[in-house]
């Protein structure tokens, strides 16, 4: 598909988007299929259509894989994927659950099952500094077996973009943009990235109202160290574009320490005073502004029992739990706590 068809109207992505789910189901891989029920599960609407189809290959699947390990076969599909698939089995399919979201207090807080189940990376570690080389030996991008969750592949306002499924959506539509792939380069922003982000967001929000992009820093969440923005499309705002906050001209404080700029110069030199000084961010692009969060490194601080960690979605106020329990339980004073101790003072 085209750019031009592909990103002409919030109608055409969606469109293209669910298209590519189906296609995945054709696939006999097991990470698209892992994909593909954990889009399901995110969308209501997808779920709704892909059921019966999602059903039939789990079963199919369970039986493969049941017997490829009674007779000690070897089994190609990823460690990862696999790992993922046999948490899924020890459920069972009738038990993944549809993904919920409530609002306490201005905060989203989701619920999101499937998600509980993946592998955490690099975020589980705690990291030195606030960039690290490449290495095509860690999971990346560019691992042969990830090539079929592209969604898109091509030039995107001047740059060669892979556009990639997030494996495990925790927003609408949720995507992967990542930048000249091949080139193989680190998650650290440099202007040309910043200025790329700033302008894809602008550019795209007349065609494709409430698209955004977020950005993990190295250190600060980012689960894989292949530079990548994620890209998605919010009927509603994130809940720090609120004008209650202060940081939007209203009189309350963010409970984080955030930081809004409509410039992208300006922005620009933000963000090079936190490379200098190796502070971690989280970054949030709106079309005409963004949204900074200077923070602790990961494995610095506790994390809540509720998270596995905040992310730019968590800090810009969509808190994400794994169980029923901490969904329903969650209140927006344990949320403003945890943004007061991620975030930076």
């Amino acid at each position: 598909m085209k750019q031009s068809d592909l990103f002409s109207s919030s109608t055409n992505f969606r469109s293209a988007f669910e298209a590519g789910l189906f296609t995945m189901l054709g696939n006999e891989g097991l990470g698209t299929f892992i994909l593909a029920c954990a889009n399901a599960t995110f969308d209501h609407d997808i779920y709704r259509v892909m059921e019966g189809d999602l059903r039939a290959l789990f079963t199919a699947k369970m039986g493969f894989y049941q017997q490829m390990l009674e007779k000690g076969y070897q089994i190609t599909d990823s460690d990862e994927d696999l790992l993922v698939f046999l948490k899924m089995a020890a459920i069972g399919f009738e038990a993944l659950d549809i993904t919920e979201d409530r609002s306490i207090d201005g905060w989203n807080v989701q619920f999101n099952h499937l998600r509980a189940f993946r592998p955490r990376r690099l975020t589980a570690e705690a990291t030195t500094g606030i960039r690290a080389e490449y290495d095509k030996n860690c999971f990346n991008f560019n691992k042969p077996f990830l090539q079929s969750e592209k969604l898109w592949e091509g030039d995107l306002m001047g740059r060669e973009i892979s556009l990639f499924y997030n494996k495990y959506p925790f927003a609408e539509l949720h995507t992967l943009l990542v930048p000249e792939r091949n080139r193989g380069l680190p998650q650290f922003l440099t202007e040309v990235d910043h200025r790329y982000s700033w302008q894809v967001v602008e550019s795209l929000a007349d065609s494709i109202p409430g698209v955004g992009i977020g950005y993990n820093a190295y250190g600060a969440l980012a689960s894989i160290n292949h530079l990548h923005l994620q890209m998605f499309i919010r009927e509603t705002p994130m809940p720090v574009a609120s004008s209650q906050w202060q940081h939007n001209g209203g009189g309350r404080a963010y409970p984080a320490r955030c930081e809004r700029f409509d410039d992208a110069d300006v922005a620009w030199q933000r963000i090079e005073e936190f490379h200098q000084q190796e502070i971690p961010y989280n970054l949030l692009y709106l079309p005409g502004r963004l949204y900074c969060f200077p923070r602790l490194s990961q494995g610095t601080h506790p994390v809540p029992a509720w998270s596995s960690g905040l992310t730019w979605c968590e800090m810009s106020g969509g808190m994400l739990t794994f169980n029923r329990d901490d969904f329903e339980r969650l209140d927006s004073n344990t949320i403003e706590q945890a943004l007061a101790e991620t975030s930076l003072k």
